[in-house]
């Protein structure tokens, strides 16, 4: 089982960029956080989600 934002999920294997769409987040518009290591937007695609993996998903909400 994997942790999204504190959901446990079973996505183990599952590559994190396509997660991020699939889950409906915009992966240009959001900050993504791997076991306490932040994955730089350009490694989105190289990662794979591993068992036991905790990660979690910020995204940055505009207003005034």
């Amino acid at each position: 089982m994997v942790k999204i934002n504190g959901e446990e999920k079973a996505i183990a294997g599952k590559n994190l960029l396509e997660y991020l769409k699939e889950a409906g987040f915009e992966p240009e518009r959001v900050v993504v956080e791997r076991n306490f290591e932040i994955v730089p937007k350009d490694q989105l695609g190289n990662v794979t989600i591993q068992d036991e993996d905790e990660i979690e998903v910020l995204r940055f909400v505009g207003g005034g």
